[in-house]
């Protein structure tokens, strides 16, 4: 196996360099992922007939592997962060790909529970990397229009999926089938064609959770909540209350990623000149707003477009997530990478294993309280950000921090 520092990595064809494959799995995993979401709901309807307590059962199953995204502490030990990225993504390629052969919920939850080991297994260390390969002064930039990179592949899957899914009469089998062997095939390629790239910083492979990154943890775990909420039944409202097809929710989606393409790299340069605390400050408050329109829907019957407008926007304002990542560059200790990106993927999910399971059993009775409970949660993230200092540093973590200013020579 072929070591390579990231300073002998640059002398190397653009392609093979380290950015180049954070960039071409970042790519490569929404075409699986994304694809799943968007036939999921319809699937699951259609064929398993799911209703509000069944999804949220599936999406709390889901979120089994990120709550033990923590075991990737205990892999790095054996396996390269590198290689076992690229082996979780082949895992959640493959599983994708399986997933119309089980139409039944033993079946569905099970293929789903083996593609969430590789999704979050595969995040837990792209993360990781993404902050050791990455200059702390360029990552907003770069994370920015990795994200949008991410989008951009997504984008050609949903144009095709609208253009198709009608016309040619296509089957739920196919294209999962055919998302799910190309994330796989990248995933090979990702293994095979590349050396393992070695960052200066070694990583700490064991279990780290330090008082000084409170904060951090915390943000951490409100956005996990948050985020099920959106994930889980803004997407079903869709078609559940309004009637989306296929192609119609895939449109939706569409629109998503044209605005994510546009919007991630315009937030990448905001977090690098605002900074992460004005930043999320920006994000939570229009959150609020958000989920509180959303509850309108359905108190005060509010219509189709509304909710498409709010749908977009909500994903929008989650393309700022990485300043979460920046925020914690800033403030680690550069061996204390991988294993907190753990920590903190695992304090992510421990809401999102419980949450979609309880609030399915709401969502039957009152679904416009579960979005008055998100518009609660984004109130507490706003307040957690208004903690984070505007220059955030090691020993500066949050507004309570004594910064230490270094004695003159």
């Amino acid at each position: 196996m072929k070591l390579v520092t990231l300073e002998q990595a640059q002398s190397l064809p653009f392609w093979r360099r380290p950015i180049f494959l954070l960039f071409l799995m970042s790519a490569a995993m929404p075409v699986a992922f994304a694809t799943w979401s968007a036939l999921l709901n319809n699937f699951v309807i259609e064929v398993a007939g799911f209703t509000g307590v069944e999804i949220g059962w599936l999406h709390s199953v889901r979120e089994i592997p990120g709550f033990l995204a923590i075991g990737v502490i205990a892999l790095i030990i054996f396996i390269r962060e590198q290689v076992l990225g690229a082996v979780a993504l082949l895992m959640l390629g493959v599983a994708t790909a399986l997933t119309a052969q089980f139409p039944s919920l033993g079946g569905i939850l099970t293929i789903t529970m083996l593609s969430s080991i590789g999704f979050h297994y595969y995040e837990t260390v792209n993360q990781s990397l993404q902050l050791q390969w990455i200059d702390k002064a360029r990552a907003p930039h770069v994370l920015g229009w990795i994200v949008a990179a991410g989008s951009a592949a997504t984008l050609i899957a949903y144009v095709l999926i609208v253009l198709t899914w009608q016309a040619f009469d296509l089957s739920y089998n196919f294209v999962y089938m055919v998302s799910g062997g190309f994330t796989a095939l990248v995933a090979i390629f990702a293994l095979l064609a590349y050396p393992q790239f070695e960052a200066p910083h070694p990583q700490v492979k064991k279990f780290v959770l330090k008082r000084r990154y409170w904060l951090y943890y915390a943000l951490q775990f409100m956005a996990g909540a948050r985020r099920q909420i959106f994930v889980v039944f803004a997407g079903f409202m869709m078609v559940e209350k309004f009637g989306f097809k296929v192609h119609e929710i895939t449109a939706l989606y569409l629109i998503n990623l044209i605005a994510n393409m546009l919007f991630a790299p315009l937030m990448g340069r905001a977090v690098g000149r605002y900074g992460e605390r004005n930043t999320l400050i920006f994000e939570y408050v229009g959150l609020v707003i958000v989920f509180s329109l959303y509850g309108g829907i359905f108190y005060f019957g509010w219509g189709v477009v509304l909710a498409a407008t709010l749908y977009v926007i909500d994903h929008m304002f989650f393309a700022l997530a990485f300043a979460l990542k920046t925020y914690f560059q800033k403030i680690a200790d550069p061996q204390d990478i991988a294993p907190t990106a753990a920590v903190a993927f695992t304090i992510n999910h421990i809401s999102a294993v419980f949450l979609p399971a309880l609030l399915g059993y709401l969502w039957v009775t009152a679904p416009g309280g579960v979005f008055v409970l998100a518009a609660g949660m984004a109130m507490v993230s706003l307040a957690l950000a208004l903690m984070i200092p505007r220059h955030p540093e090691k020993g500066y973590e949050t507004m309570f921090s004594r910064k230490v200013v270094a004695p003159a020579q």
